[in-house]
């Protein structure tokens, strides 16, 4: 171990102007001074958590708060490794983390220079982000070093175990390793040879509420209502004509179509007038009176908008775009249908799709299929609703081993 960290830091240094020279011409050369290690200097109680890019990111916001909130005298330091990482945890958190910084380079040098500047008290990494030399570098500092919504794909298994004389050594470095699933659980233990330091804790990203003083006035009361979430450009065309179809099975069916950026609208008004379909917009507070949809043509409002909804489509997923989040509609229980392509989100999807919430089609006739089988049989709808809830129960304690951890600090 003691050898390999200091293979990897020259074989580092010997790639860096490499490495440079491309995060230049891709317009990510970014904090290079926190990458090299030169955080803030603090002398308090404090935590680390990282979180590599956006979706791990996105995943903490709960957790940070509760800690702050239960445990005060502790400051919260939250890292990074990507640019837009870094972007989304300033606009989400800088009234909450106590600082946010990149993490450093998994070098000698670097993890040593961090750790000594910031001495935390525990430091949490999300998923699964094995760093050899900042493991080694909180062991040697007697530093509690945790894996956090651990998991490890069906596509990466086979590398942990075809090097795991190696990655055995680097993983019992961690004081322990939570994971997402029994599933994932097995997986690390397999690789490390023993469950003693892995346990299951569930999944963060399943650690929102929905907001029970939402209110939405769509005049949709008496309709049944289906949302598109975050539809890309081909998308937009396969709703609307999936929609034109059930409408002529379902004459109580209506629309809400929420394009994943603005400037398609001008594009699904056209497809509402080649189906003749009557169309009015939310920035001017038409409903469903006189219109079959409406399309959600400003910002900030699609996550509280899952609430005026039946069921919903989640966009960004019959284009290879990987999808995007479908808790937004999952937590108020609204059945979640999804194009395949979901590898943006595959953890969160493979647990709804497990308990029952969700179906994943591969095309637009497939979608109109599925929707109708929901639409037409209320068995089947109020099956997918309650297992929405039984997800979100199943991993509603995940926040609290972490807690329990620091309790213990």
């Amino acid at each position: 171990m003691f050898f390999s960290q200091y293979i990897l830091t020259i074989l580092f240094y010997l790639f860096l102007p490499v490495y440079f020279l491309e995060r230049l011409f891709t317009g990510k050369s970014k904090g290079w001074k926190g990458k090299f290690g030169f955080c803030k200097q603090m002398n308090e109680d404090l935590i680390i958590i990282h979180g590599c890019s956006v979706g791990e990111i996105n995943a903490v916001g709960s957790l940070v708060k509760k800690i702050k909130l239960q445990f005060p005298k502790y400051k919260v330091v939250l890292t990074t490794s990507t640019v837009t990482g870094q972007e989304v945890a300033k606009k989400k958190y800088s009234d909450i983390a106590d600082y946010i910084t990149y993490f450093p380079f998994d070098t000698v040098p670097e993890t040593n220079r961090f750790l000594k500047r910031l001495n935390p008290k525990a430091v949490f990494i999300l998923e699964t982000e094995i760093w050899p030399c900042f493991a080694n570098a909180c062991s040697n500092r007697n530093i509690p070093l945790y894996i956090i919504n651990g998991r490890i794909s069906n596509d990466t298994i086979f590398s942990y175990k075809l090097f795991g004389f190696y990655f055995k050594k680097v993983l019992k470095k961690y004081k322990t390793i939570f994971t997402q699933s029994e599933e994932d659980s097995k997986k690390f233990i397999s690789v490390i040879g023993s469950d003693e330091n892995v346990k299951c804790m569930g999944n963060l990203k399943f650690d929102i509420n929905a907001n029970s003083d939402t209110k939405i006035d769509l005049a949709q009361e008496g309709y049944r209502v289906l949302i598109a979430g975050s539809t890309h450009k081909k998308e937009n065309k396969i709703v609307i004509n999936v929609y034109d179809r059930l409408k002529q099975e379902y004459a109580d069916l209506k629309l809400i179509i929420a394009p994943r950026h603005l400037n398609r609208v001008a594009d699904i008004e056209v497809l509402c007038k080649e189906h003749n379909l009557k169309y009015g917009k939310r920035s001017n507070n038409d409903n469903f009176k006189e219109n079959d949809i409406i399309i959600l043509d400003t910002l900030g409002e699609l996550g509280k908008m899952y609430s005026a909804c039946d069921l919903a489509y989640i966009g960004g997923s019959l284009n290879n775009t990987g999808g995007h989040n479908p808790l937004e509609a999952a937590v108020w229980n609204k059945p979640v249908i999804s194009g395949d392509c979901v590898f943006n989100f595959k953890d969160i999807y493979s647990i709804l799709q497990n308990c029952g919430a969700a179906k994943l089609v591969k095309n637009g006739n497939e979608l109109y299929l599925v929707l109708k089988e929901i639409l037409g049989s209320k068995e089947l709808y109020n099956k997918m609703s309650s297992s929405c809830k039984t997800a979100f129960e199943k991993q509603k304690d995940a926040a609290n081993f972490v807690l329990e951890v620091i309790s213990k600090l």
